[in-house]
């Protein structure tokens, strides 16, 4: 199937021929539909914390987070175009929709209409207004979102990444300094670094702290070969294999890299003004001091089976109680240990109202255990999409992970995916339809073998930003 150049290509990438043999064979036979059995709802799968458990939980963070080593980890790679697609549209299309005129009648209420208006002339008609935030003056439409200006303040306006320093000060800090990892495309790394240069100082005295900052970009080694209709290999015009970026869930070798106690995971466009941050900051402290109630509990007793004392049914008990994997009755003394001993995450789950993405579901795995997921729809069979519709939740993407084992050791992330998700969709490149597969998100396939707790958070800690009009909301005014 491969000449000696694909050969060298392949390897090149650092990828093996025998990966994208088997990608080839997913092209043929397709991912698997999960095995869901029902959707994770309150009381059944999502814990619903009381005022009491609540602050417990962020007074135990609070005691220990000077002597742990914490990493705020954000991915941001890719430019923002789904966010000004719209606007795109209007320009090159001459489509102009109510979301335009929405745009254009509230203009100076965006947090970059004082930039913007250096570029607009006198007389300016509508379109080319727009052409200035994301093609000409701002250039929107090739930056990424975290470079975008989202909120306005009396000391100046704010762009996602500085909204991110102001949380990790908040709440991803031992007192004296914080660390964060962004992960970028190669070419928009200099402007995040650029905005930085000019910001990060600010900051540093605001909050009296010290950051540490870090860039990935996701490894070619976790691309994905595209291929034509007909599952063959999709070559370029001179001859070379056409391959593409796997989707967000390649970033777990990103995250694998990273050694902390506690990594926060929250997506680069979930953030909101000062005066909304107080539920955000309380509940991912909430949500790091269950992961170190459970993670304590959870290492004492793998320290107690691995010395031989009879926990089995401890540890079972804990295991469907609080970790919410319930084993086969049949299980063995040796899949207790191995369920036991895996990384955690504790995941936030608002209620759902409407807004898109994916959900918390109990799934059954090869090994008989019933455990928790994030599930996307593109995930679940047709047959079983009803359980979609019936959930009570959603994911906003507010995960606190525990990638350490209880010996001190860190946990091989890259061992504890499901490498039967994924999907394929319908592309094109240079005018030709091709097959691309990428993996379920970070958190869906990528985390499907960890132990995984849901609970729920408050919606106001959910301020994504997926058009440009979504920062015309409560939250980012």
């Amino acid at each position: 199937m491969f000449t000696r150049q694909d050969i060298t290509q392949i390897e090149a990438r650092g990828i093996s021929v025998e990966t994208v043999e088997q990608q080839i064979e997913n092209f043929k036979k397709g991912f698997p539909a999960l095995p869901v059995i029902r959707a994770a709802a309150g009381g059944d799968g999502v814990k619903q914390l009381n005022e009491k458990q609540v602050d417990a939980a962020r007074e135990l963070y609070d005691t220990r987070a000077k002597s742990l080593k914490t990493i705020k980890f954000v991915p941001a790679s890719g430019a923002a175009t789904r966010m000004f697609k719209e606007l795109f549209e209007y320009v090159n299309d001459d489509k102009r929709t109510p979301g335009i005129d929405k745009l254009i009648i509230n203009l100076e209420k965006f947090a970059f209409f004082p930039e913007l208006a250096k570029y607009l002339q006198p007389q300016i008609d509508d379109k080319d207004v727009v052409r200035n935030i994301i093609i000409d003056g701002l250039n929107y439409g090739a930056k990424p979102k975290g470079l975008v200006t989202f909120h306005s303040y009396k000391d100046g306006a704010r762009k996602p990444v500085e909204e991110h320093l102001v949380e990790a000060a908040l709440y991803a800090s031992n007192g004296t300094s914080a660390n964060l990892h962004f992960t970028v495309s190669p070419e928009h790394q200099e402007g995040f670094e650029a905005l930085l240069k000019e910001r990060q100082s600010h900051y540093e005295q605001k909050f009296d702290i010290k950051y540490n900052i870090s860039f990935s970009i996701q490894s070619p080694a976790t691309d994905t070969i595209a291929v034509n209709p007909d599952n063959t290999p999709f070559r370029n015009d001179d001859g070379s294999l056409l391959f593409r970026p796997a989707g967000h869930g390649a970033l777990i070798t990103n995250l694998d890299k990273l050694n902390a106690d506690i990594i926060f995971v929250k997506n680069i466009d979930n953030v909101t003004t000062d005066e909304r941050k107080e539920d955000t900051v309380t509940f991912k402290k909430v949500l790091a001091g269950e992961l170190l109630r459970l993670q304590s509990r959870s290492f004492e007793l793998l320290k107690a089976l691995e010395a031989g004392e009879d926990r089995t049914a401890e540890a079972a008990t804990f295991l469907r109680d609080e970790l919410c994997c319930k084993l086969p009755e049949n299980a063995t003394r040796e899949l207790l240990v191995k369920t036991l001993d895996r990384p955690i995450r504790v995941c936030g789950m608002v209620k759902n109202e409407g807004e898109p993405g994916g959900g918390p579901f109990w799934v059954r795995d090869d090994e008989g255990r019933e455990q928790l997921q994030i599930a996307e729809s593109s995930q679940i069979a047709k047959e079983d999409m009803h359980l979609m519709k019936e959930a009570t939740h959603f994911n906003p993407v507010d995960l606190v992970c525990g990638v350490m084992r209880h010996d001190g050791t860190k946990y091989d992330l890259t061992k504890y995916t499901d490498p039967k998700t994924g999907f394929i969709s319908s592309k094109s490149a240079g005018g030709r339809e091709l097959r691309a597969q990428e993996l379920p998100g970070l958190w869906n396939g990528a985390m499907a073998n960890w132990n995984t707790i849901f609970v729920e958070v408050p919606i106001t800690t959910f301020s994504p930003v997926k058009v440009v009009q979504d920062l015309l909301r409560p939250e980012h005014q």
